[in-house]
């Protein structure tokens, strides 16, 4: 391995090395350093940094994460980012997560049930033989393919004694592998993961409120966190928004609902967007529902994980809103990165069909 650069962080004054064509994220993870990321195709935006001094090069996919604005003010994303010369980055570190180690398991399915019309929820089990996965909560695991793709979905509870793992699989129509665990998954079954990835965790060094938005399936890391605050008995006030289309698009709309009964400092509220689908639900988009009740997000921390278009939506306005963009973690459920061909010609205006990075 040629290692040709250093990369300096800012606030920590943490370096290490870029071998040749390597990624800044890839090297701060061979050298132990947790930087933030999600989807690792330049699509979702969570690993974005500032480029203090250096330069860099996007040779494998452009950075469609970042606006013009953003580039104007020398943003970088740092899963696609290969630098040219040395860098010094402004740049969030997750040190949760560095002694977390990545590794290959096989998992045995045992339980699979319907949550939703179109959301099969699993749990699995550490194969005869094989260690529990050490992670912590909201992080995800990618199933590995036979055919060597991946497929990326979020642990929908937190880490367990007996290494159980829950996913909750939203079945894509043309999706390869969701349609075949919808149709032919069954329990006993063997899966073979990777993991712990993704820096989507609880910050416990903070004693301000905190809002959690999901939308959809997004709401399996939410579950994960919220469920870990929770348990470690927090005082700090909890705010949590579910959005989906449909009324019955909350599978887990009872858990909820026990959450806000049971915990005094937990509320909860669920968002619909299809008025005729809401069952008496409040309706609209849950970004715009949030806001609507926290006008001033300057006091909280913020965690949201779901589909592209609702973290796109809320991120500007949530930032406009007075949040520090530090306090704005977020996971989104983007596309497995195989498919990425296919965004990149759909937002120019070729429209193809593609599975979603699942995390669903």
């Amino acid at each position: 391995m040629h290692l040709v650069f250093t990369v300096t962080l800012k606030s920590s004054g943490r370096q290490f090395s870029v071998a040749t064509g390597e990624t800044v994220l890839e090297a701060a993870q061979r050298a132990g350093v947790a930087l933030p990321y999600s989807c690792r195709a330049g699509v979702c935006g969570s690993c974005k940094a500032t480029l203090l001094q250096g330069y860099c090069e996007y040779p494998r996919n452009p950075p469609l994460a970042l606006s013009a604005s953003a580039l104007a003010h020398h943003a970088v994303l740092l899963c696609q980012a290969v630098p040219s010369s040395d860098l010094l980055l402004e740049a969030r570190e997750v040190t949760s997560v560095e002694d977390i180690a990545r590794r290959q398991l096989g998992m045995v399915v045992t339980e699979k049930w319907q949550l939703a019309p179109d959301v099969i929820g699993l749990r699995l089990l550490p194969a005869h033989g094989e260690r529990r996965l050490n992670r912590l909560p909201g992080q995800y695991v990618d199933v590995l393919l036979e055919d060597g793709k991946r497929r990326p979905f979020s642990i929908a509870n937190g880490p367990q004694a007996d290494g159980m793992i829950e996913l909750h699989v939203r079945h894509v129509a043309g999706g390869g592998f969701t349609s075949w665990v919808n149709d032919t998954l069954k329990v006993g079954d063997h899966l073979r993961i990777e993991g712990p990835l993704g820096t989507f965790v609880p910050r416990e060094d903070s004693e301000r409120p905190m809002l959690f938005m999901a939308g959809g399936t997004g709401f399996a890391p939410v579950k994960a966190i919220v469920e870990h605050f929770i348990a470690l008995g927090t005082r700090r006030p909890m705010q949590v928004y579910w959005g989906a289309r449909t009324a019955a698009d909350l599978y887990l709309l009872p858990l909820a609902e026990h959450w806000a009964r049971e915990v005094p400092n937990l509320q909860f509220h669920a968002v619909v967007s299809d008025p005729d689908q809401a069952e008496g639900l409040r309706t609209g988009l849950v970004h715009e529902a949030v806001l609507r009740d926290q006008p001033d997000l300057s006091g909280h921390d913020l965690y949201m994980s779901g589909p592209p278009a609702m973290i796109d939506a809320g991120h500007p306005l949530f930032l406009d809103a007075g949040l520090p963009e530090e306090r704005l973690y977020y996971d989104s459920f983007d596309y497995a990165p195989d498919v990425l061909a296919q965004i990149i010609a759909a937002r120019a205006g070729i429209h193809d069909s593609g599975e979603v990075r699942e995390k669903e």
